[in-house]
């Protein structure tokens, strides 16, 4: 199967940012424009949740708790779209996945890129 290629996850410090890219496979480039796109992400030990969506004529949608952090966009012309993630939280850990909604119904998934946000720890103070 042909999946849709996700990249640019990484480790990084709570407040943080990272921008993901998801692209096109040759066999769908031709079909590209007109669909509808998504970002999912799976936290560990939960189920996998729609983040943000975009149309084709560019409208979007975002859950609640990303809203105001994230921006999902897409370049046509590359075969590419993005998620720009700022002010990251620990919560937003997990793996993020790419897809189209008929792919999606179809149980059809490709790999996804990992994201991991640390806290920024606390500080623990011992008197003798």
């Amino acid at each position: 199967q042909v999946h849709l290629v996700e990249s640019g996850g990484g480790l990084v410090q709570a407040g943080g940012s990272l921008t993901l890219s998801c692209k096109a496979p040759r066999a769908i480039t031709s079909t590209w424009n007109p669909l509808t796109l998504t970002w999912y992400r799976q936290a560990p030990g939960k189920q996998r949740e729609l983040v943000a969506t975009i149309t084709s004529t560019g409208a979007t949608n975002y859950i609640d708790s990303v809203k105001g952090r994230f921006t999902i966009s897409r370049d046509n012309r590359r075969k590419t779209m993005y998620l720009q993630m700022s002010s990251l939280k620990p919560e937003d850990t997990g793996v993020y996945m790419c897809n189209t909604p008929l792919r999606a119904e179809n149980n059809d998934w490709g790999q996804g890129t990992q994201v991991t946000v640390w806290g920024q720890g606390t500080q623990v103070t011992v008197s003798p």
